[in-house]
């Protein structure tokens, strides 16, 4: 099998792979220079879209309608403009070892890809039950999500399991939005997370209390402060109840198991500098060894803003951290300078009829602003972070685009702020005056 060669590859097919490759196309790349090895089967799409409206009974999104660029306002990359462009698209591809000082990859088919310089876009794998030797864990109906293959399984599955019940294990991100996706197409939903409260790495109890008192009110049942320890089977191998470690058991036609991530560096240990969990880079993502990059999930990089190092899960950094480190390979081959990455952390998530945005650090002292109660008929409501003095972070719960405009500047700006109950009066219209 003859090696396949390129000037630049880029490792993962996911979000960022989407984003870099249009990054390239504006940069000028030549037809044959640039190549995504994917494991997947399709071109790079908008995740968000696999825990929305991929799930809905009515609106649904499919395939080709999400593909990247459109989630964020962009153009719609089809595998035909990967063509047009001279981009190789080398899908269904898993890459099982890279030698990154000989510049090469292997594939599990065992083909050979050559690169002079190399993008790691490689993502992240979910944490499944089983990588904990939980009881019954591989039983049929017990669904993650990350891909669109698992996108397909949960739909195939509550088609299947017609208003049926569904137990969603984690109260994180997608157990949220995956919980409110499985509500809207009338399954009983009960929801199962340790901690004290939903989404604790971002909301506080506070923020948190609105929507767990609104997804009761959607019918979620909401279980706290325990863990599925076990799972038990019909004879066909499907689901059929969850054992938790406070001795209920639920009923499941459905689990869908949200409990995390896992950055996937497995491939490059011990050939560059990695930290907290990601491979160490620079602000504008170049690793430690020459002619490699890391973008995404996977990339440990210098959050200007905080003076500190970061690894950050999230669609928005995944598309900019791509095109960033983009500009710097053109930069540097064409002897030019880029300024450093310099990122304003922004999280957003929809769920029924909810969309919150966040932006900054939420560290220090916390402040409620606005209508929190689940039964609000705006529930506008939201959140300001401070710390040494001053905001340094903002959530808010169904803001125009020009309230979210002016929640970012606050994060972005960092105005000194002191007494908190009249922040607390003031909400939205102090950082209208920013």
């Amino acid at each position: 099998m003859a090696d396949k060669s390129f000037k630049y590859v880029i490792l993962g097919g996911g979000v960022s792979a989407g984003y870099a490759a249009r990054e390239f196309a504006k940069q000028g790349v030549k037809p044959g220079e640039l190549a995504i090895i994917s494991k997947e089967a399709v071109a790079p799409y908008e995740r968000p879209a696999l825990s929305k409206a991929y799930l809905f009974p009515e609106g649904t999104a499919r395939l080709p309608g999400f593909h990247v660029c459109v989630g964020s306002g962009g153009e719609r990359l089809l595998p035909e403009w990967y063509n047009e462009k001279g981009i190789s698209l080398i899908l269904g591809t898993e890459i099982v070892k890279a030698d990154l000082p000989s510049k090469t990859l292997i594939s599990e088919a065992g083909e050979t890809f050559k690169y002079e310089i190399l993008i790691i876009a490689t993502g992240s794998s979910v944490i499944k039950l089983s990588d904990f030797g939980v009881q019954g864990a591989d039983a049929k109906n017990i669904l993650y999500l990350r891909e669109i293959d698992d996108a397909d399984k949960l739909v195939e599955a509550i088609k299947e399991k017609k208003n049926g019940k569904a137990v969603v294990v984690g109260g994180g991100y997608i157990g949220l939005e995956l919980s409110a996706a499985l509500r809207i197409n009338n399954i009983d939903v009960s929801m199962v997370y340790p901690e004290p409260w939903c989404m604790p790495r971002l909301f506080t109890p506070g923020i948190a209390a609105f929507y767990e008192g609104y997804y009761a009110i959607k019918g979620v049942k909401i279980i706290k402060g325990t863990v599925a320890v076990g799972f038990d089977a019909h004879e066909n191998g499907e689901v059929k109840a969850v054992k938790l470690k406070d001795g209920r058991v639920l009923a499941a036609d459905i689990v869908v198991v949200g409990v995390g991530g896992r950055p996937l560096t497995a491939l490059f240990k011990g050939q560059v500098e990695e930290e907290k969990g990601g491979v160490k880079t620079d602000g504008f993502f170049k690793a430690s060894i020459p002619d490699v990059y890391a973008v995404g999930d996977v990339a440990t990089f210098p959050l200007k803003l905080y003076n500190d190092i970061r690894r950050v899960e999230h669609v928005d950094h995944a598309r900019k951290s791509a095109e960033q480190a983009v500009k710097a390979i053109f930069a540097s081959e064409q002897g030019k300078s880029i300024n450093d990455y310099d990122y304003l952390p922004y999280f957003y998530s929809r769920a029924f009829d909810l969309s919150w945005q966040f932006y900054g650090d939420n560290v220090g002292e916390t402040v409620l602003f606005g209508d929190s109660s689940p039964d609000s008929s705006t529930h506008k409501f939201g959140s300001y972070w401070m710390r040494d003095g001053k905001i340094v972070g903002a959530f808010l719960e169904s803001g125009t685009p020009e309230e979210n405009k002016a929640i970012a500047k606050v994060a972005r700006v960092q105005p000194p702020a002191d007494n908190l109950e009249k922040l607390a009066k003031e909400g939205l219209t102090f950082a209208s005056k920013i």
